[in-house]
């Protein structure tokens, strides 16, 4: 014993040291970090704050897109995103199991609301099981599940399966101006958080304006994250994006998204673009195009990313005709009854020759009627010969056509004018070989439309704090220029009007019951791949750029079809598509507005006096004086008998029919009525036999023909419609014979 006593006190003593430096240690560290308050250079407040500190984040609204009557467009929603826990560990009670026990029968339960299948949904739940997966989601079948579909599944009560709240964007329309107001996509941030980013239209140019801030709260917690008591929360208020009021009308958008359906189902057009504006204001009230797409669910959007209104030029055809003819008119160089000879016009002897749409013309008419007949040779005079080419091209500036509208929608493109050769000054007076906007059309078409003050368009009409609803920003009316007169206006409305109401005008069907149209069809080619123009009789971009009422314009409408699917009777006749949309859209609208039809104004009646005995030149200057029109058949001085009678009441504008002693000849009876047909065959003793119905377009005896009594009279009548649709056979004909429908410049 005595000799292990000394091992025994020096292991003690050894023992002792050791402690005792281990509690010098620990005093010192003790004292150190009292004294400093930091641990290996990290201060130890700080990380306590960091434990214990919680930070949350209060999500900003984005903006709403809203009408100009406040109706929603676009706006923030809740949405919730499925999740299922697998972690086994987050059950503590097995009877209140807190994780997916049976991968089988939720996938069958939920199959029921998703749109998965079962498999599907077993696969995700038992390969995250397999993968020792805490939780899994659902892909986009999980996300953006309204209210109601939540609270069906939470019905369920399937263990592990839960829900995280978040909000999408929604957009109750649907299929409504999609271009115009765009769609915003969900992104996440570096720092988790998830924010909506504008991708087109509205959306993405204000996206600025539509986004608000997030905002934080911040609070202590003890370690299990419960706020300790009598901690007070932090908070920084989030500030909501701005709501944006557009100038697009819900109902008149509506007309105009309705109208499109149809003529898409029916025709299958490759294109349509439409829009509706207030030549006043510059207000666009209705936008839209086919095809579109669904902002919601981004079905339709792979067809056309384009706004095809303001990002995409097109040779416009000839309602560029409109503002020809309105700088002609304003140089005072523009005589309606002025005659010239249709049909073909060289500008140049180089260039190869420029022709009408029917190819060989009317023969010698007035400018009125070649306006009406949309004449190419009528309107490269014009630019050539009136105006000159110089002073055609002010006018290209004048109505803006050589640059963007400024429209506050994103990626609107210019037009491109070609006018460096001489071939290319007259096809762009008939609106060929240059191209331009949609929206540049009715921009310049508010100067024919308002007294002669062209208003920049915009669709914005003002930005507004969405708590206070503070307006931030409104829009105005802003006068572009002035290319042209209030009287100039005013008389080129005049005669686009005669282009919808007389029988040689080519927009007969866009007459509407109660209220008078002015303006102006177009037929536009189409380049194909290889630099030529498509052939066939519905290659075409067919047009119309009309405003209403004539004398007070309240709205201006514009409407393009490219290539419809027109069969049998219908081949060629582009009208059709077309006024299946401008005219209930225009007719709608109108009304909608509240804006009366024109009172019908009563034709002046006459009494006609018996002009027997007297001479040809009294009687015609009577009948002039009057409005009517006097058509004499014979070679003698003296009226021997007329038709209608004495005595018979006749409206303004009817043929009286005048026979001279003498030998009696027949009349050039193109364009009459059946009806002022009969007046010369009871005159003359014809038998007449009439084939069809609408004005005579031929006659088996011709004119200045002697006319025997008993001799047969057969016409030929067809509406403008037919007539119309003949013309365009005979182009296409012509261009076939020719083989060059690229220099055969021919269209309406």
């Amino acid at each position: 014993m005595n000799k292990k006593q000394p091992y025994m006190n020096a292991g003690a003593t050894i023992l002792f040291v050791i402690f005792g430096l281990l509690f010098f240690v620990l005093i010192f560290r003790y004292f150190s970090i009292q004294i400093t308050g930091e641990v290996d250079g990290q201060p130890l407040a700080a990380k306590a704050q960091e434990k214990y500190s919680r930070e949350g984040n209060l999500a900003a609204l984005r903006g709403d897109i809203l009408d100009r009557n406040g109706e929603v467009i676009a706006e923030d929603t809740n949405a919730y995103k499925l999740i299922a826990i697998l972690d086994k560990k987050m059950t503590t009670n097995p009877k209140k199991p807190q994780h997916v026990k049976n991968p089988a029968k939720t996938a069958k339960e939920l199959a029921k609301y998703l749109d998965m299948d079962e498999l599907d949904i077993y696969n995700i739940l038992s390969k995250g099981i397999k993968n020792h997966k805490f939780q899994v989601e659902f892909g986009k079948a999980g996300t953006d599940i309204n209210h109601q579909k939540m609270k069906n599944i939470d019905d369920l009560k399937l263990p592990g399966i839960t829900f995280i709240r978040d909000s999408k964007r929604f957009y109750p329309n649907g299929v409504f101006a999609s271009h115009v107001v765009g769609y915003a996509d969900r992104i996440e941030e570096k720092d988790k958080s998830i924010t909506s980013v504008g991708k087109m239209g509205i959306e993405k140019i204000l996206n600025d304006k539509l986004t608000g801030t997030n905002g934080k709260v911040n609070f202590e917690s003890d370690l299990w994250g419960y706020i300790l008591p009598d901690e007070k929360e932090k908070i920084t208020p989030a500030q909501n994006g701005n709501d944006v009021y557009l100038t697009i009308d819900q109902k008149i958008q509506t007309f105009l998204e309705d109208a499109m359906n149809k003529v898409a189902k029916e025709y299958k057009p490759q294109k349509i673009i439409a829009i509706v504006a207030d030549p006043k204001t510059g207000e666009i009230l209705a936008m839209g195009q086919r095809p579109s797409f669904d902002p919601k669910t981004k079905e339709g959007i792979e067809d056309g990313w384009h706004n095809e209104a303001i990002e995409t030029s097109f040779e416009p055809g000839s309602t560029m005709k409109i503002f020809t003819l309105a700088a002609a008119v304003q140089e005072k160089v523009f005589n309606p009854n002025e005659i010239y000879q249709s049909g073909s016009y060289q500008v140049t002897k180089r260039d190869k020759a420029i022709h009408d749409h029917n190819y060989s013309g009317w023969g010698k008419i007035t400018y009125l009627e070649g306006v009406q007949r949309s004449s190419n040779v009528a309107f490269a005079k014009i630019a050539k010969e009136k105006l000159g080419f110089e002073k055609y091209r002010e006018y290209l500036t004048r109505f803006g056509f050589d640059k963007p509208t400024g429209i506050d929608l994103p990626n609107e493109t210019s037009g491109k004018i070609q006018y460096t050769y001489p071939i290319e000054k007259i096809t762009t007076a008939y609106g060929q070989g240059t191209a331009i906007t949609a929206i540049q059309q009715i921009q310049a078409a508010t100067a024919i439309a308002n007294g002669g003050k062209m208003i920049k368009p915009h669709i914005v009409k003002k930005i507004v704090n969405h708590d206070t609803e503070e307006i931030i920003k409104s829009a105005a009316p802003e006068v572009v220029s002035t290319p042209i007169s209030k009287e100039t206006a005013k008389e080129v409305r005049d005669i686009l009007e005669t282009v919808v109401t007389s029988p040689k005008g080519t927009g007969g069907r866009y007459k509407i019951d109660g209220y008078s149209v002015a303006g102006k069809t177009g037929t536009a080619n189409i380049p194909g791949p290889n630099g030529r123009y498509l052939q066939g009789v519905n290659n075409y971009m067919f047009s119309f750029l009309g405003m209403a009422p004539k004398n007070d314009p309240e709205l201006i409408v514009y409407v393009a079809v490219q290539q419809p699917e027109l069969e049998g009777l219908e081949a060629g006749q582009g009208a059709i598509p077309v006024s299946a949309i401008f005219n209930p859209v225009m007719k709608n609208s109108l009304h909608y507005l509240n804006i009366q039809p024109s009172k019908s104004q009563k034709a002046q009646l006459n009494k006609l006096p018996d002009f027997n005995g007297y001479t040809v030149l009294d009687v015609k200057a009577n009948l002039k004086a009057r409005g009517i029109e006097t058509v004499v058949i014979g070679k003698g001085t003296k009226v021997v008998r007329q038709l209608p009678e004495s005595g018979t009441t006749v409206l303004e504008g009817e043929k009286v029919i005048i026979q001279t002693d003498g030998e009696i000849f027949a009349p050039d009876m193109t364009g009459w009525s059946l009806r002022d047909v009969m007046k010369v065959a009871n005159i003359a003793g014809l038998k007449l036999n009439a084939k069809g119905i609408g004005y005579v377009t031929g006659q088996s005896i011709k004119p200045k023909t002697l006319l025997r009594n008993g001799d047969f009279l057969i016409v030929d009548l067809k509406t403008p419609e037919d007539q119309w649709n003949d013309e365009k056979q005979s182009t296409t004909d012509a261009q076939g014979q020719t083989g060059d429908s690229t220099e055969e410049i021919v269209q309406d």
